[in-house]
């Protein structure tokens, strides 16, 4: 019993303390990034309703491309994580170059794609030509920041493997602040200006044309690159970074590292896409049971989304500590390590499921005032309440695995939980019901599918995690 004490007071208090302030700041960028699509929607909407469709049809499409790039470029955070932990200092630079091309080229990749391709997607979606044709003007101006975010991305990952998580909240602040005046001086216009401040605008300024959804998409554009100028600027002159040099010299592309990076990275992308397709897809089979179920579905999804945001930035931080351990060949040390971010996971679950369940109806008010949806919400609700620990373990088991590098087995136990447990059961249990002895289920099938998907990546995870902590 002393020694258990001990081990309290010496290694899991020490390192839940360090977990948590790494996490903090990580879930901080996630909030502001995430304010910024609340922004450009809100904006959008007040300019008039096709703008708004414009941007939400367009965001379906940029957005995951965004979040597969993100993931990829997350490969970079336990490599520098181990280079950090094992005193390499001077592996770290050429390392991070090979992250930065690699995001320049993911980037002009996208960037090309939001060009050229997104027209044939319209019309397959049958959106309608109007709003299609917004989307492809917003489109065309986010695509010009794609090679920006991505390089953004990139220093993100490897500021946070350097243990410095504040740098992506601060920056992810000032893409805010850059974009709520920029969208409302593209999206409204001169008139806009005069609406807000009265007749004391220049007249310079009032000649400035209302471009609706196409200024929406220019203003995250120059919201992304002010981010990626910010972040270069700092690891440029910060004093955290001097050990790295990261300016001093650029490494020229090298396959080993860029093979490195694509091995631990490119898995970590496919699988937040599977996440991001699995809500997608979701969503369209729950937009044939009609307007309530949407309403309620996604007034359901977006509260829950943002509770995840902390236990996801635990498993970011899980990610970078359990690197660097092992970075430092203390093998047994990594392994408490793991463990230990893995029960501060199920109380950070235990939390979100109270307060979730304390704060629903109120919450659900602020969204809408009808009743019907109101009712249905809150039985939706009373089942993400239940998957908020399955949903918290499987994503810091994933961060602590990334941290030891095993991304490949973890983008396979994501991909068979999450679309065929997940989506495959959830739209039988929502089609069918079960065997003939229940009625269609209809979106609580779809939600209880999701536990059931995400209770089996637990315990996938779980399993795996326990291998691998005692074959290092």
């Amino acid at each position: 019993m002393a020694g258990f004490a001990n081990d309290i007071k010496t290694t899991y208090w020490p390192e839940t303390r360090a977990l948590i302030l790494l996490a903090l700041p990580i879930c901080g960028a996630q909030l502001a990034q995430a304010g910024m699509s609340v922004v450009d929607v809100m904006m959008t909407g007040r300019y008039n309703a096709t703008s708004l469709a414009a941007v939400s049809v367009g965001a379906s499409l940029w957005m995951p491309l965004m979040l597969f790039i993100t993931g990829t470029l997350m490969g970079l955070t336990p490599i520098v994580a181990h280079l950090l932990g094992g005193k390499r200092h001077g592996a770290i630079r050429p390392a991070v170059h090979q992250g930065l091309w690699v995001a320049l080229v993911l980037g002009i990749i996208a960037a090309i794609l939001l060009r050229t391709s997104v027209m044939p997607i319209f019309e397959w979606m049958e959106v309608p030509a109007q709003v299609a044709q917004e989307s492809v003007a917003y489109l065309s101006a986010v695509a010009f920041g794609m090679p920006g975010i991505a390089l953004f991305q990139a220093l993100r990952a490897f500021s946070d493997g350097m243990n410095h998580t504040r740098p992506s909240l601060w920056i992810s602040l000032i893409g805010l602040a850059v974009n709520i005046p920029a969208n409302y001086l593209l999206i409204y216009g001169g008139d806009g200006l005069v609406n807000l401040f009265g007749g004391g605008v220049p007249e310079s300024l009032l000649q400035l044309p209302a471009l609706g959804a196409f200024g929406c998409g220019i203003a995250t554009a120059i919201s992304m690159w002010t981010m990626t100028l910010a972040m270069m600027f700092y690891t440029r002159r910060g004093r955290a970074y001097q050990g790295v040099s990261l300016w001093e010299r650029l490494t020229p592309p090298q396959l080993s590292g860029i093979k490195e990076l694509i091995v631990v990275g490119m898995p970590i992308g496919v699988a937040i896409f599977v996440e991001v397709t699995l809500f997608t897809l979701i969503a369209l089979f729950i937009a044939s049971l009609g307007e309530v179920t949407v309403g309620a579905h996604q007034i359901a999804l977006s509260y829950t989304s943002i509770l995840f945001m902390l236990p996801l930035s635990l498993s970011m931080a899980l990610t970078v500590r359990v690197g660097n351990t092992l970075g430092q060949h203390r093998l047994s040390l990594a392994r408490q390590v793991a463990w230990n971010g893995i029960v501060v996971s199920i109380l950070i679950a235990a939390f979100n499921s109270l307060f979730l369940w304390l704060t629903a109806k109120p919450v659900i008010a602020l969204y809408t005032s009808n009743a019907e949806i109101q009712a249905l919400t809150l039985s939706i609700i009373a089942l993400a309440v239940i998957f908020q620990l399955s949903d918290s373990l499987q994503v810091n088991l994933a961060g602590a695995l990334r941290g030891y590098k095993d991304t490949r087995i973890v983008m396979v136990i994501t991909v068979l939980s999450y679309w065929i447990v997940g989506l495959g059961g959830g739209h039988w249990l929502g089609t069918h019901g079960i065997n003939g002895m229940s009625e269609p289920l209809g979106v609580h099938g779809y939600w209880i599918g999701l536990i059931a998907g995400l209770s089996t990546a637990t315990l996938l995870l779980g399993w795996r995690l326990k291998w691998i902590s005692r074959q290092e």
